[in-house]
């Protein structure tokens, strides 16, 4: 089938797709609902199937839609592996099950926002709370130029962000806006002040899932950093010498964002440490596979925009319109060459953990 036919318009069309999928295979599944709905009325959830034993001494997770809109990407790899009977016969040869967590964030899915229904950046959500939280006085600085009183911004509120960057660099601009901040609820990477909904649902899932697996790889599907149709494999597990070298036999050249190699700069709250927590028992190897789409300045105001338009509810139904199928683009772009990439890599990657997971 072409690459294409896997990709869905709306997260409802890419939810029952799953479900039917899951269900055809035979797989136990189970869901978490969300207390809110979607944009046209539907149900939403995070959506659990497992292929292969409770029991299984090897789990491999596939996760998709952590930041909701790039769900639509993750949502068609995941399809695809479902429809993979020769992947189900390889992973229950090796005794490895695979576990599919589809739209850890389906507000942002369906709603075509980045963040979960608090405004919050799920992957900088995984803190211990009882403890003081991160400071980030640079996004302090910058907020108000971030996500302005008004759209699109004045020339002087974007010549701040790129003075800023002037003097600091533009990596260092990059770390200010996305490392994740506590103060601004309503500007953009906000971490939030408790675990989100969809942290608990996560938690739960990994809790009653993973505790009888002894080796854990986890694949967690994104869009939206680095070059056109490339994919990143961006370390997503302690980055000790034994686990870096294990994460490269299985699938080739990683990043990361402590030493500058990445496209990401450093993050707080990351999601990937709750695997520490709720499977402290097993091995653990996981990777973000990130898939780029657009220049960095381009995702920037496309976010940026999005955030005002949440803002400013009152906006009118053409300026939002306009804003919301920017995001969209910018993170799921209508290009087949494009889609045919991220279809080709993610499948081969979650080959690749199935069969590092089987060896020795």
């Amino acid at each position: 089938m072409p690459a294409e036919s896997f990709f869905c318009r709306t997260y409802a069309e890419a939810r029952q797709r799953f479900l039917d999928a899951a269900e055809s295979q035979g797989l136990a599944m189970h869901s978490h609902r969300h207390p809110l709905l979607g944009i046209a009325g539907e149900t939403l959830a995070l959506d659990v199937a497992r292929l292969g034993a409770a029991d299984a001494p090897r789990l491999l997770v596939v996760s998709s839609a952590c930041h909701g809109i790039e769900g639509h990407a993750g949502s068609a790899i995941q399809l695809r592996l479902l429809t993979d009977t020769a992947f189900a016969d390889a992973a229950r040869a090796a005794d490895v099950a695979v576990l599919f967590l589809h739209a850890l964030n389906p507000y942002g899915f369906s709603w075509c926002r980045r963040t979960t229904h608090e405004n919050v950046d799920l992957n900088r959500n995984f803190h211990d709370f009882s403890k003081p939280l991160p400071d980030n006085p640079a996004y302090d600085l910058l907020a108000h130029a971030l996500v302005p009183a008004n759209w699109p911004p004045a020339p002087a509120v974007d010549a701040a962000l790129m003075g800023y960057a002037a003097q600091h660099g533009m990596r260092a601009l990059q770390e200010a806006i996305t490392a994740g901040q506590y103060l601004h609820p309503e500007g953009l990477y906000y971490s939030g002040r408790n675990p989100t909904w969809s942290h608990r649902a996560l938690r739960q899932v990994l809790h009653s899932e993973g505790r009888a697996c002894k080796r854990l790889a986890w694949i967690d599907l994104h869009t939206g950093l680095g070059p056109h149709g490339v994919g990143e494999r961006i370390l997503a597990c302690p980055e000790d010498d034994i686990t870096v070298a294990r994460a490269q036999r299985w699938w080739g050249a990683m990043t990361s964002i402590h030493d500058g190699s990445s496209s990401s700069t450093r993050l707080n709250g990351q999601m990937w440490t709750v695997a520490l927590d709720e499977c402290p028992q097993a091995e653990f190897t996981g990777m973000a596979l990130e898939f780029g789409t657009v220049p960095p300045l381009q995702v920037l105001t496309a976010l940026r925009a999005e955030q005002w338009l949440e803002n400013h509810p009152e906006a009118d139904a053409a300026t939002a319109a306009a804003i919301k199928q920017q995001l969209r683009e910018v993170f799921c772009p209508d290009s087949p060459a494009w889609r045919d990439a991220v279809l080709a890599h993610g499948h081969a990657d979650a080959w690749a953990a199935v069969n590092g997971l089987a060896a020795p």
